[in-house]
């Protein structure tokens, strides 16, 4: 059941991909960066308090105690030469994204990642903790009630634990301080960087810019580059050109790809995957080896010693080959799929044979293996 229940979801999977790429537009700003809008990562280092007796143990973790002592002393309380072991708190990195165009006493989200041997940060505080930028510069300041994402129970003979519960995030937990000098009316011309570059898709975003305006404003330089020239399109500033155009449709096309990961065995193929006329036969070997050491000791009161007696199974089976089935060369992602489901093998088999198929030089599309 498991292969079948697999190889529905993967061909589902093929078809929506293939829909997608065939039928839909996708709006300009889903498929370019604005050159100059964009995040810029910040990072910090801090304390999380309040924790229920799962913080950092101060022997392995004496990074620890020392911010925690920096912290009592600009509070004004003296704790030189104190010996101290607390149990709820916990040293992290606070990592969050600053936004283009964030403003001074915006909030942005955080997250809280523990760096020491705390066992989880459910329910701890967040002390203040300055975000730096990578210039060195304080642009934002976090504080606030972590939300961890799982949970933990340990008892003495066990310990059980879902999820990640040494990380957490606080929604809108930090401050904007400092803003990012970018002036976006000083521009001339703003360039249009594609996520994926591409000749086609590249010289598609020109000409449906340039027929919005009516005239030449939009220039493709290279197959991830579109160059706009803002003084051309007449409009009052840049804000306003990106906003006429942002939203304009665009179909892009891509090369042809079959994506494979060979840790959950779903392979995904995009609509202008091709092949040429093969023929295919999938056969399988399975050996098959159990341990079962079975532990042998004396009668009770007797001489001897426990010992461990290897006991191995070893099975080899030869699963029926699958016959010798021939693949016409597909003009569609239909016939493809037809053809390879024609013969009854499971995705992780799928996989060796599309494998199979690029060596022999039939598959004609960029073949990607995770």
């Amino acid at each position: 059941m498991t292969g079948i229940w697999l190889r529905s979801i993967m061909l589902a999977i093929v078809a929506l991909c293939g829909a997608s790429v065939a039928e839909s537009s996708v709006r300009l700003k889903d498929l370019v960066e604005f050159d100059g809008v964009r995040g810029n990562d910040l990072l910090g280092y801090g304390l999380v308090v309040g924790l229920d007796g799962t913080g950092d143990g101060m022997r392995n973790a004496p990074f620890t105690e020392d911010i925690m002592s920096n912290i009592l002393e600009r509070l004004g309380v003296n704790v030189t030469g104190e010996q101290f072991r607390p149990k709820n708190v916990a040293a992290v990195i606070v990592t969050a994204t600053l936004p283009p165009f964030a403003r001074a006493g915006g909030r942005i989200d955080v997250t809280v990642s523990a760096i020491g041997d705390a066992g989880s940060l459910l329910g701890g505080t967040l002390v203040m903790t300055p975000l730096n930028g990578a210039d060195g510069t304080i642009y934002a300041v976090a504080q606030g009630t972590v939300i961890a994402g799982g949970a933990a129970a340990e008892g003495q003979g066990a310990r059980e634990v879902r999820g990640v519960p040494t990380s957490g995030t606080i929604p809108m937990g930090a401050r904007v301080e400092r803003e990012v000098d970018f002036d976006l009316s000083s521009l001339s011309q703003i360039r249009l960087a594609l996520r994926v570059p591409d000749f086609t898709t590249a010289g598609l975003i020109e000409r449906q810019i340039n027929r919005s305006f009516g005239r030449s404003v939009a220039v493709m330089t290279d197959p991830g580059t579109v160059v706009l020239d803002l003084a051309a399109t007449g409009l009052r500033s840049p804000a306003h050109a990106l906003a006429r155009i942002e939203n304009e449709m665009i179909t892009p096309q891509t090369r042809a790809r079959v994506v494979v990961d060979q840790r959950s065995g779903t392979i995904v193929m995009g609509e202008d995957v091709r092949i040429s006329r093969v023929a295919v036969a999938q056969g399988g070997l399975t050996l098959r080896v159990e341990e079962t050491p079975l532990v042998v000791q004396p009668n009770p009161f007797a001489e001897g010693e426990t010992v461990i007696v290897p006991r191995t199974r070893a099975e080899l089976e030869d699963r029926p080959p699958t016959a010798l089935a021939e693949l016409n060369g597909g003009t569609s992602l239909s016939e493809i799929v037809a053809g390879l489901n024609a013969l009854g093998v499971a995705p992780r088999d799928m996989i060796d044979i599309l494998n199979s198929i690029n060596a022999a030089g039939a598959l004609h599309a960029e073949m990607i293996v995770r």
